[in-house]
């Protein structure tokens, strides 16, 4: 099969014919018809996440058909008892693999499992045209969507989602950094009737008019203040100066969401922007039932994806436009 290979990190990833991946005990064969790119894809490449598998098939927001289901598979998910047949099409997140028998499985909380896997990093992913999932990981997609349609829900929307609910009950949401997952959990956030503070690059005056054409009752850069205290905000962006910014944006008792897997360091700011019971968090991968509610609740809304499409072999050209911003929407490699 032809897949695009990552043999060492800073460098090309490189078309080659590969084995066909074999699915053993628990797993799906699953051929790609589509896999996003995501903002993680880079930051593997660029090697600032550490220790991949190499060589390595990048993806992680996978979309295919089962070839072949090895037998016996377990494929109970976190909430639906859901049987899967060849043919049918499943969705292929970052969350890959967990022990189940950990605390912090055994607790709810399987996207920290110390012994977890993740598609894309020490998993081989969808930058290919077959690969294998463990069934127990595998989503069932809405029919609202096609495949190129779907394929950005299964991270930016699923991770985003997370993000998104440890806001709670926030009014004025604050979102730093307009991209794919703000893009996703805004159309969510104001169906929900929440009041959307959109903070871009400075001068992307491009990116500020997107923000208002979905909704955002105010749209700036992020050196800006916005015109009310924030109860919220979510950076998304991995700029760590982004953190104080947002801090001194918020109102007594507001959070700061973390929405990234790697962000620059975080400067040193003054007591007093934390004071007054704000908080810090972050988010870290996502638990199968994230994605099963945020699947159940993206058609209701409906949550509305931005794609441009790109075959297979010209990975790197969509990498490299993510990289220098030349992409205003997600780039979608399709098999």
């Amino acid at each position: 099969m032809r897949a695009m290979v990552l043999d060492k990190t800073r460098t090309s990833l490189m078309l080659r014919d590969v084995s066909k991946p074999k699915p053993g005990r628990g797993q799906l064969l699953v051929t790609v018809n589509a896999c996003a790119v995501c903002r993680t894809d880079l930051h593997i490449v660029d090697g600032e996440l550490h220790d991949p598998k190499l060589p390595l098939i990048l993806g992680h927001q996978i979309v295919g058909r089962i070839e072949q289901i090895a037998e016996p598979v377990n494929q109970q998910s976190a909430i639906n008892n859901q049987q899967f047949k060849v043919g049918d099409r499943v969705g292929i997140p970052w969350l890959g693999w967990t022990d189940g028998d950990c605390a912090y499985c055994r607790s709810n909380h399987e996207n920290l499992c110390d012994r977890a896997k993740f598609t894309g990093y020490n998993i081989d992913g969808g930058y290919a045209e077959f690969t294998v999932a463990d069934a127990r990981y595998c989503f069932r997609l809405p029919d609202d969507y096609n495949d190129v349609e779907v394929a950005p829900l299964l991270c930016a929307g699923m991770l985003g989602y997370r993000s998104y609910r440890k806001t709670g009950d926030a009014k004025r949401l604050g979102v730093y950094g307009f991209g794919n997952a703000a893009h996703l959990i805004s159309q969510i956030a104001i169906h929900e009737e929440k009041e959307i503070f959109a903070f871009t690059r400075p001068g992307d005056e491009a990116g500020q008019k997107e923000a208002r054409s979905l909704g955002a009752v105010w749209a700036g850069g992020s050196d800006q203040t916005p015109p009310e205290k924030l109860d919220a905000a979510i950076i998304f962006a991995p700029v760590g100066a982004l953190v104080p910014a947002a801090l001194r944006a918020l109102a007594k008792g507001g959070v700061v969401v973390c929405g990234g897997i790697h962000m620059s360091d975080i400067p040193s700011f003054p007591y007093v922007d934390l004071w007054q019971e704000r908080v810090i968090c972050s988010v870290a991968n996502l638990t199968r039932r994230d994605g099963e509610e945020f699947l159940e609740i993206a058609p209701q809304v409906p949550v509305k994806t931005k794609t441009e499409k790109f075959p297979l072999e010209e990975a790197n050209t969509a990498l490299e436009k993510f990289r220098s911003g030349k992409l205003n929407s997600t780039a979608v490699l399709v098999i």
